[in-house]
């Protein structure tokens, strides 16, 4: 089974799965788990319908946490398209253990591979452009690092992590410093050695960006002619000498997608991978 290299931002496994246990077990533990006799048992998991799985580490915490001595044995790799009712792993392990920790680590697994799933489904629908499919901040709070993560096993890239690891300047920051010029010249200003990344809502802003060689340049909104010309603009500085990435972000859904990716913007940004998210249907059966 393909080894699992974790990005480094995603530091919080231990500490995600102790606190989706305390949320689900209390202080007082499984009652209804206590029904069974603690003898050995088995387990599968099915993914009843066809999906990216993503989540692995998260399960084999859950378990792990819960009694070190229960063995899961995975059937398929971490990122791996998987059809309707394949069997992704067996357990092996005390029953009251199994039964414990069913609900959190499927938790974690339906969500993760959701994500993924609608990730690889965006990166097909742009496939042969040369666009890349990128996340944004939304997502669901205390599980940033994982979908994240997760979208990369969608075969989609990251956006910044945080607030702390990038300056992207955006319409309000802009109207409250009194103009894009005033914005990227603060920004400069605080010399806080993060990417610089700004939006435009017209050409005049796409051009103050690009003479302030801006990291990533985000066109917001703007109709698909002046995109174009944004691209254009963009590809020429880069002729140039200069580093700018263009993005595409705003309202980019599966209808529009395509159409987005063909103006020739480098990548599209897609709140909706994240936050409008369809958990993968998953089920344990004992054995």
């Amino acid at each position: 089974m393909n080894e699992i290299r974790l990005p480094g931002y995603v530091n919080n496994v231990e500490a995600s799965v102790r606190a989706a246990l305390a949320e689900d077990l209390g202080t007082a533990g499984d009652h209804t788990a206590r029904l069974s006799p603690d003898r050995p048992a088995q387990a599968r998991v099915i993914c009843r319908e066809p999906a990216v799985i993503c989540g692995r580490p998260w399960v084999d915490e859950v378990f792990r946490q819960l009694d070190p001595e229960i063995a899961v044995d995975w059937l398929v790799g971490e990122g791996e398209r998987v059809a309707a009712d394949q069997v992704l792993f067996t357990l092996a392990g005390p029953a009251r253990a199994l039964l414990s920790g069913e609900r959190s680590a499927l938790n974690f697994l339906q969500t993760l591979s959701g994500t993924a799933t609608a990730v690889a489904t965006y990166v097909a629908a742009v496939a042969g452009t040369g666009c890349a499919i990128a996340d944004t901040r939304k997502t669901l709070p205390g599980l940033r690092n994982a979908q994240k993560y997760a979208v990369l096993m969608g075969g989609g890239i990251n956006h910044r992590i945080g607030l702390y690891d990038g300056i992207l300047i955006k319409e309000n920051h802009i109207a409250a410093a009194g103009g894009i010029a005033a914005a990227l010249a603060a920004a400069r200003a605080l010399n806080a050695g993060v990417p610089l990344m700004t939006e435009a809502e017209d050409l005049d802003e796409v051009r103050a960006a690009l003479a302030e060689n801006v990291d990533l340049l985000l066109v917001d909104e703007l109709p698909d002619d002046e995109i174009r010309e944004a691209v254009r603009l963009t590809r020429a500085h880069r002729a140039a000498g200069g580093k700018t990435v263009i993005e595409y972000s705003g309202g980019a859904n599966l209808d529009n997608i395509r159409r987005l990716a063909e103006t020739g913007v480098d990548r599209i940004s897609v709140g909706g991978i994240t936050k409008h998210l369809r958990a993968v249907d998953l089920s344990m059966r004992f054995v």
